[in-house]
C-alpha cells in the first residue's frame, strides 16, 4: 500500500496531558493515562463546521483548523488536566473553559503579534533602520520570541511529558502513513517530526507574515496594531495552505529541503516518548481508525 492510499490526509493529532488526541474526518478520539495506570478514552462525532462546505473550500478550510487547533483542541486538553485531579479540587470546564480559550487567544496575538511590532517600531525611531526592514526585523523578532517560548516551557518537567506524547503522536501516525504493523515495538523505530505538525503550521506563519506585512507598506503605528490582531486569520488560511500543498509534494527533493526547518523546529516541541506514552497514542489510533471505518461501512 503507497503513501497516499495509507493515511488519513491532511488529519492529525495533539498531545495532551499524560494523553493523546486524534482526529480524523469524522471523529475525535482522546486516550488519556489516568493516575491509576489505566487508558481512559473519550470520543467525539464531529459536526457543525467540519461537515459544511466550508471544510472544503481552499483557504478558508484553514480557518476551520484553527477553530479546531484551538476549541477542540482546548476542550480535549481540559478534560484530560480534569483527569489528572481528585473531585474534590476545582476543574475547568463550561464557560470557565471559553474564558480561559478567549483569555489565551488573545495573550498570544499581544504577544506574538502586537508585541514585536512595538517593539521594532520603537527601536526604528532611535536607529532609523529604514521602513523596508521593518516587517523582517519584526518576523525575525516574532520568530525569537516563538522558539524563546517553546525552549523555556520545555524545560518544565510537566510540559516536556507533554512533548513526549506529540512525539508519541507523530510516531505512530508515521508508522501508519508507512503502512508499518502498528505495534508499540514498531512505532518506537519511526521519527518524531512530521511535515504536517502544527509547529510547521506556526513556523509558516512566522515567514508569510513577513510577506504579507511588507506588501502593506509603511503605516502608523495603531494602524499597524490593528493590521497584526485583523490578519491572523488571513496568515492562517495562506499558512495551512502552503503546509497542505508541502505535504503533498514531499517526494520532490526540493520541496522535502524546504520543509527541513519545521521539521528541524520540531526538536523543540518533541521528545522520545516512552513505551507507555507510545501506548497511549496507539489506543488512541486504533480507536479512530476504528470509529471511520464504521462510519464508512453505515
Amino acid at each position: 500500500m503507497g503513501l497516499s492510499e495509507s493515511r488519513i490526509p491532511h488529519y492529525g493529532g495533539q498531545a495532551l496531558i499524560e494523553g493523546v488526541l486524534m482526529r480524523g474526518r469524522n471523529y475525535a478520539v482522546a486516550a488519556m493515562r489516568a493516575p491509576d495506570g489505566s487508558i481512559q478514552i473519550e470520543q467525539e462525532k464531529l459536526g457543525g463546521i467540519y461537515k459544511t462546505g466550508l471544510a472544503k473550500i481552499p483557504f478558508i478550510r484553514g480557518l476551520v483548523i484553527l477553530w479546531d487547533s484551538l476549541y477542540l483542541g482546548m476542550k480535549f486538553l481540559s478534560i484530560s488536566a480534569n483527569l489528572q485531579v481528585d473531585d474534590q479540587e476545582e476543574k475547568i470546564e463550561g464557560s470557565a473553559l471559553v474564558l480561559t480559550l478567549l483569555v489565551s487567544f488573545s495573550l498570544a496575538i499581544g504577544f506574538f503579534f502586537v508585541l514585536p511590532m512595538v517593539i521594532v517600531d520603537l527601536l526604528n525611531r532611535l536607529f532609523q533602520f529604514g521602513n523596508g526592514w521593518l516587517p523582517v526585523f519584526e518576523g525575525l523578532l516574532r520568530l525569537v520570541f516563538f522558539l524563546a517560548y517553546i525552549w523555556l516551557i520545555g524545560l518544565s518537567k510537566d510540559i516536556a511529558r507533554v512533548f513526549a506524547y506529540h512525539g508519541a503522536e507523530h510516531k505512530t501516525i508515521n508508522t501508519y502513513e508507512e503502512a508499518r504493523e502498528l505495534t508499540v515495538a514498531s512505532i518506537s523505530h519511526f521519527p518524531l517530526a512530521h511535515p504536517r505538525c502544527g509547529t510547521s503550521f506556526l513556523l509558516t506563519l512566522v515567514f508569510v507574515s513577513i510577506l504579507v506585512f511588507s506588501a502593506l507598506g509603511p503605516q502608523p503605528l495603531l494602524v499597524k496594531i490593528a493590521t497584526r490582531i485583523a490578519f491572523v486569520p488571513l496568515l492562517a488560511m495562506l499558512s495551512y495552505e502552503i503546509i497542505r500543498w508541502l505535504g503533498d509534494h514531499l517526494e520532490n527533493p526540493l520541496i522535502r529541503f524546504l520543509t527541513q526547518p519545521n521539521l528541524l523546529l520540531q526538536k523543540l516541541t518533541t521528545r522520545e516518548p516512552s513505551p507507555e506514552m507510545i501506548e497511549v497514542a496507539l489506543t488512541s489510533f486504533q480507536t479512530l481508525l476504528q470509529l471511520e471505518e464504521s462510519s464508512v461501512s453505515n
